[in-house]
């Protein structure tokens, strides 16, 4: 089996040349698209996961030998959450060589965080059957490189700083009330109210509603800073 030239062209953007295509033809087909000859990718989605969680945990740790279980661990998930695989997916361009069923493509599924996210996991999984753990480690640092040098900044984001300034203050934690969601469903925008005990609030919009509460959450800091 010979990869068609648009997967040809991902696999050189990914820094993978695989022995057999079959896997990466499998880590892009969609459930939507998948039937008895053709299987989809969610197996490999699970086991994507687990192979950059091992990278990355080694990562963190050789990034920082000194540090505690307590850093490491929100280090790490902002290392391996969804967003993160849909954005390093978007710089390669996954989105375009994804193979779905119609109902998907009208729908906007190239551009769907979680279809993205899953999809790089899958990807990752390809690589590691095609050439096991030193290849895909190969394939996850050079996606992964600038992200494990910046991850303090990534792993304190707005929601946990805002959560600690109200622990510290012994109130509970904010709440995140969606406001209203606009917008077809390829293209969503979300309105997300973070509120405090104390009776402040405050919106902001986003196209996924993590995004939403995270501008929501960093608007109440400014506030508060402003505030003190």
């Amino acid at each position: 089996m010979k990869l068609s030239a648009d997967l040809l062209a991902f696999s050189r953007r990914l820094g993978h040349d695989f022995a057999t295509p079959e896997h990466l033809v499998r880590a892009v087909t969609h459930a939507s698209i998948s039937s008895a000859t053709r299987p989809d990718n969610q197996r490999l989605e699970f086991l994507g996961d687990r192979v950059l969680g091992l990278v990355m945990a080694e990562e963190v740790l050789k990034a920082d030998p000194d540090a505690a279980e307590g850093q490491l661990a929100p280090r790490f998930n902002a290392l391996v959450r969804k967003e993160t695989c849909a954005a390093v997916a978007r710089e390669i361009e996954l989105g375009t060589v994804l193979k779905l069923g119609r109902s998907e493509m009208i729908s906007g599924g190239r551009r769907k965080e979680a279809l993205l996210g899953d999809g790089m996991e899958a990807v990752i999984a390809a690589v590691y059957l095609d050439g096991g753990i030193d290849a895909a480690q190969k394939v996850i640092l050079r996606h992964w490189k600038t992200r494990i040098a910046s991850v303090e900044a990534d792993a304190r984001d707005p929601k946990t700083s805002l959560q600690e300034w109200a622990q510290a203050r012994k109130l509970p934690p904010p709440k995140y009330v969606v406001v209203s969601r606009e917008g077809p469903d390829h293209a969503p925008v979300f309105t997300i109210e973070a509120r405090l005990q104390t009776g402040e609030a405050e919106r902001a919009q986003a196209t996924s509603k993590r995004a939403a509460e995270q501008a929501a959450a960093s608007a109440m800091l400014a506030r508060m800073e402003h505030q003190t």
